[in-house]
C-alpha cells in the first residue's frame, strides 16, 4: 500500500502539471443512485437521450466497465469565463474548442504513464461512456451533487469538466465529499423551465440545455418564451451558485470564447459554412438545423423588425423545422410592434 500511496502521488502531481485543478480516486465498487437513476429513466425524464436507458449494467455498475478495475481516477479542469457582450448567450462550456478532445488529450497523457511506469491497464472517459462521473467524482472527493445535480466544488464552484480513468492500479482512495448546499434553493429558484422538481432531481425535458441542445425536434411552444436569448445550452443554475464566489477564470487556452456570427446572421449559413465555423466546438454536433432553429427562438424573444426579413425568408424554408420557428419567431416580432 506504500508504493501504490507514491504511485497516487505521482498521478496527481503529473495531472496538475497537465493543467487538471481536482484529483481524486475512487474504488471500483462505488455506491450510486441507482434507484433514483432507475426510476428517472422509467418516467421518461431523460427525455430523447434514449443511450441514458441503455448498457445500465456498466453505468450503474462501475465494477463491469473493465473488470480487472480496482481504482477509479476522477480529474476535474475548470473552465469558467465571463460570457462575452453579444446577441445569444452560450452556456461556458462551449464557448471555446470542444472539450472531450482536450480533456481526452490529457487523460491519454496519463494513462500512456500509468501503463509505461507500473504495468497497469487503463480505460479514459470524458462524457462518452456509460459512467455516472458526477457521483463518482464526489465519491472521490473532487465535491458533492447538488442539489441542482451539478457537481460542485469548494474552490471551482460549478465549473469544473470532469474525466475518468478506470485503471488496473489498486490506488488509495480518497474521503468522499460533504454536501454543502444546506437550505440553499437558489438553483432551483432560478431554474426558468422548473426543471429542477426537487433537491437532487431533474426532468431533462424541461431543461433548457436539454432543449437546445440534446432535443433534435421542434421545442414545445410552452417553453420557448422562457430560452429567452439562450441560443445553446443555460447555465442559470450554474451562475446562481453561492459557491462559485471562489471561481477563477480557466487556465486552459483552448477554452477562450470564439467568434460567432450574430443570431440573425446565422439563418443564412449554409452547410459547409456551418462546418467550416463550428469545425472542433461543442456546437458542430449539434448541425446547422437546430442551430437555426435555436436562433430563431432567440429573435423571436429578443429580435427587431430589423430582423424580420432574414426570419421571413428562413419561414419559407425547405426545412419544416426551421420554418416552423421561424415563424414563430416572425409573429413573435410583429405581436411586440403592435
Amino acid at each position: 500500500m506504500i508504493a501504490n500511496h507514491k504511485q497516487r502521488l505521482q498521478l496527481e502531481a503529473l495531472a496538475t502539471e497537465l493543467g487538471f485543478e481536482a484529483f481524486g480516486v475512487a474504488p471500483v465498487e462505488v455506491p450510486l443512485r441507482r434507484e433514483y437513476y432507475e426510476q428517472w429513466i422509467a418516467r421518461g425524464e431523460h427525455g430523447g437521450m434514449s443511450w441514458l436507458a441503455r448498457n445500465n449494467d456498466r453505468r450503474l455498475h462501475p465494477e463491469n466497465a473493465l473488470p480487472e478495475a480496482r481504482s477509479i481516477l476522477c480529474v476535474g479542469l475548470n473552465y469558467y469565463q465571463p460570457e462575452p457582450e453579444r446577441r445569444g448567450r452560450i452556456a461556458k462550456y462551449a464557448l471555446g474548442k470542444d472539450y472531450h478532445k482536450v480533456i481526452l488529450k490529457k487523460l491519454k497523457t496519463l494513462c500512456a504513464h500509468m501503463r509505461e511506469n507500473y504495468g497497469s491497464d487503463q480505460r479514459p472517459y470524458v462524457d462518452t461512456g456509460p459512467v455516472l462521473e458526477k457521483p463518482i467524482a464526489a465519491y472521490a472527493g473532487l465535491g458533492w451533487q447538488g442539489k441542482s445535480t451539478i457537481l460542485l466544488n469548494k474552490t471551482h464552484g460549478t465549473w469544473l469538466f470532469l474525466g475518468t480513468i478506470f485503471t488496473t492500479l489498486e490506488l488509495p482512495p480518497d474521503k468522499p465529499a460533504a454536501d454543502h448546499c444546506g437550505s440553499c434553493t437558489r438553483c432551483s429558484d432560478a431554474c426558468p423551465t422548473n426543471a429542477i422538481t426537487g433537491p437532487y432531481q431533474l426532468d431533462a425535458r424541461r431543461c433548457i440545455s436539454y432543449l437546445t441542445i440534446e432535443h433534435k425536434g421542434s421545442i414545445p411552444v410552452e417553453f420557448r418564451k422562457a430560452i429567452g436569448d439562450r441560443l445553446f445550452g443555460c447555465d442559470e443554475c450554474l451562475d446562481v451558485c453561492p459557491w462559485n464566489r471562489f471561481a477563477q477564470t480557466t487556465r486552459e487556452a483552448k477554452f477562450a470564447p470564439l467568434p460567432h456570427p450574430d443570431v440573425v446572421e446565422s439563418l443564412s449559413l449554409t452547410q459547409d459554412a456551418f462546418d467550416q465555423k463550428f469545425a472542433g466546438t461543442p456546437i458542430r454536433r449539434l448541425g446547422l438545423s437546430r442551430w437555426k432553429r435555436n436562433a430563431c427562438v432567440v429573435l423571436g424573444n429578443t429580435g427587431t423588425a430589423e430582423d424580420l426579413p432574414l426570419l421571413k425568408e428562413a419561414a419559407a424554408s425547405d426545412d419544416p423545422l426551421v420554418a416552423e420557428h421561424a415563424q414563430w419567431a416572425v409573429e413573435e416580432i410583429e405581436s411586440r410592434q403592435l
